[in-house]
Parts: structure tokens; C-alpha cells; sequence
């Protein structure tokens, strides 16, 4: 009989789920697809369904009160156990943000990065304290800690984490074999340019937007900038865009078979964020054959291996620079190309359960 995992997925419900909440469902669709281990998932009541572009794929047990309900008992109060609504399990898994009850069985935590410790000011009062008691939790209480990057590892270590209790499991990246029908569809219906540079991302201060759109206007060509992704906070993106008064187009959020078809459209993707616990995009675009130019210094250079443009985030000359270089320079744009496809290609989602599962056998071994 497999063993059973309680799996917190209440980020799909999130206003703004993020990559926090994509990269939970992918690492326990796999989880599960392997079939050493029966994972139920654990969420707040809710009256909707979850939000369809990041739906667990695993049966999802609610606990009968809403998301601060539930979020302050456990945290303040350290009660009630997820149990009562899943039945035994052998371990209980942290996802992201909010650190349950034991119950009297191991917890593995997640931690994405500490964004909210570094940069506070980019966070609501609420937000740095809920995160901030969220990391204590996982200090106190957690046999083990995953994290996507050895950047964020190396963070969790100098703020008190033992590193033998740390372990690295990346993200992957599912490919999509893109066809001159798909290319052909998604350009229509989003009535796209026949080149464009593009950024994906959830809007918020540390993606570095203002940044982008500075350094975009002092470059040498008039590529238009596509944005595709979620209103976060902290930034007033449309204010942004309507200062800038450069060739911005904006689509929001869209399906992943969208995404993955603008990646493959799009003539570079440029990600100079700030501060990052993995980057998401960056592995996405790299898996389509979209040249990258993303930020020396965060986890984004680790995820990208080597084979993308790397620029320091906060100078805009070099970031203006290097798009230039590589609109201009089509035999360097192939070569980032392909050595992103080869890059992408070893980062999987099968990979990120191997390092999950290996954690849940550990702490109950």
C-alpha cells in the first residue's frame, strides 16, 4: 500500500496564484503520476472552483473555514489537523506560504524565496508578518526544506536554516511543439506584430517593469513589447505603460498553450527582475527556442545555466544594450536559441518529484 502525502494547495484559489502555485500542481501531478505516493490535496472552503489555469490535479479535501480562518489557526494556534479531513497520512507537505499543523506526523515545507525579507517595501504590513511567522513555523517545525534554487537555498541558510535539512529541487518545463497553425492562430487572435520582444510575469515591483520600459526606450529600435500576466501590487502597470509612451501591448493573463505559442513568436524574452527564488518564464522560454536576456546575480542566471544574455537588473544602459545586440545580431539569437532548448530539455517535472518523493522517504523512513 503507498503511503499518503496531505498536499496544501489553497494558492490555487489565490487572487494571484503565480509561479508559487503553477509550480505546486505541476511537482504533485508528477508526484503522482509515479504512483509511489497517494497525494491529497488540502484547501480552505470555498463557494468557486479553483482557478482553471492552475486547477490541482489531485482530489482536494476543504477544511470547513475560509482562507484566514484557516490560515490564523494554524499559524496562531496550531490547530486544527489536517487529518480531520483527510484521514491518516504519512506526511504533511507545505507548499508554499502556510506552514499547517503536524498532527503528530513530519512536515516537509516549500519555500519559493524571501522576497519579504529583502525587499519588505514591496509587500503589504500583513503580508511581511504572515510570511515572516510562515518562516519561523518552518524553522521550528520542518524535517525537511525543498527549494527550487541553490540561490534560495543559500538565502534560507544564512537566515538560520541548517543546510543539511535543505534540499534543492528545481522546477521543469513542459515543451510544446508549436505549428504554423498555432502561430498563425494565437498572432490573430491577439493581433500581434511580426516581431515583438516579450515579458511574462505577475506585475509587481521586484519584475523590474519601470526598468524594462526605461531601458526599452533607449534602444535602437521600435520593437514592440508584449506583456502577458496578472495585475499583482504594488505597481500601477497601465499608468506605466501610459507614461512610457512606447509600443506596449498589453494581453493579461492567458491559457499555457498560449503562453508556450507567444514564446515561440516572440523575438526575444527579456526577465531583468530584481529578486527571484527561481523564474519561471526564463525555463519556459528557453524550452520554446526564444532567445533570453534575463538578470545576472538571482536565481534567473542559476535557472538559466549559461545559456542566456545575463545584465545587471538595475543598469539600463547594459539592459538597453544587450536587446539591441540581439535584435540586430540573428546568428547570436539561434545560438542562445539552441543552447536553451538543450538547457530546458534536462530540467523536467519528472526530476522535481524524484527530489520531492526522496524527501517524503526520508522523513518517514
Amino acid at each position: 500500500m503507498n503511503k499518503r502525502v496531505a498536499a496544501v494547495v489553497e494558492q490555487s484559489w489565490h487572487r494571484v496564484p503565480g509561479g508559487t502555485a503553477a509550480s505546486t500542481v505541476r511537482s504533485l501531478a508528477a508526484v503522482s503520476r509515479k504512483q509511489k505516493w497517494d497525494v491529497v490535496g488540502v484547501s480552505a472552503f470555498h463557494l468557486r472552483g479553483p482557478d482553471p489555469l492552475v486547477e490541482p490535479g489531485v482530489d482536494v479535501k476543504r477544511m470547513p473555514m475560509n482562507r484566514i480562518a484557516m490560515y490564523e489557526s494554524w499559524h496562531r494556534l496550531r490547530r486544527p489537523a489536517i487529518q480531520r479531513i483527510t484521514g491518516p497520512v504519512d506526511v504533511i507537505h507545505a507548499t508554499g506560504g502556510v506552514v499547517p499543523p503536524g498532527g503528530g506526523v513530519p512536515i516537509v515545507v516549500t519555500v519559493h524565496d524571501l522576497a519579504f525579507m529583502h525587499r519588505p517595501g514591496y509587500f503589504t504590513k500583513h503580508g511581511v508578518s504572515f510570511m515572516t511567522r510562515s518562516f519561523e513555523l518552518t524553522r521550528r517545525c520542518a524535517e525537511i526544506v525543498l527549494v527550487p534554487s541553490q540561490t534560495t537555498a543559500d538565502d534560507c541558510i544564512r537566515h538560520g536554516i541548517l543546510r543539511e535539512r535543505i534540499r534543492v529541487a528545481p522546477w521543469g518545463v513542459d515543451a510544446m511543439v508549436v505549428s504554423e497553425s498555432d502561430r498563425h492562430q494565437v498572432a490573430s487572435r491577439h493581433d500581434l506584430p511580426a516581431r515583438f520582444l516579450l515579458w511574462v510575469g505577475t506585475a509587481e515591483p521586484r519584475k523590474n517593469l519601470r526598468g524594462l520600459l526605461a531601458a526599452l526606450r533607449s534602444t535602437t529600435h521600435d520593437v514592440p513589447l508584449v506583456l502577458v500576466g496578472p495585475d499583482g501590487w504594488g505597481v500601477d502597470i497601465d499608468e506605466m505603460i501610459a507614461a512610457a509612451r512606447l509600443p506596449v501591448i498589453r494581453l493579461g493573463r492567458v491559457t499555457q498553450r498560449d503562453l508556450m505559442v507567444l514564446y515561440d513568436l516572440a523575438e526575444i524574452f527579456v526577465y531583468p527582475s530584481l529578486l527571484e527564488g527561481f523564474g519561471m518564464p526564463v525555463l519556459e522560454a528557453m524550452a520554446q527556442g526564444t532567445p533570453v536576456i534575463t538578470s545576472s546575480g538571482t536565481a534567473t542566471e542559476e535557472v538559466a545555466g549559461g545559456a542566456a544574455e545575463l545584465v545587471d537588473p538595475t543598469d539600463l544602459d547594459a539592459l538597453a544594450g544587450s536587446m539591441d545586440r540581439l535584435l540586430d545580431d540573428r546568428t547570436h539569437r539561434l545560438r542562445l536559441a539552441a543552447a536553451g532548448r538543450v538547457r530546458a530539455a534536462a530540467m523536467t517535472w519528472d526530476a522535481t518529484a524524484d527530489v520531492i518523493m526522496a524527501a517524503y522517504d526520508e522523513v518517514t523512513s
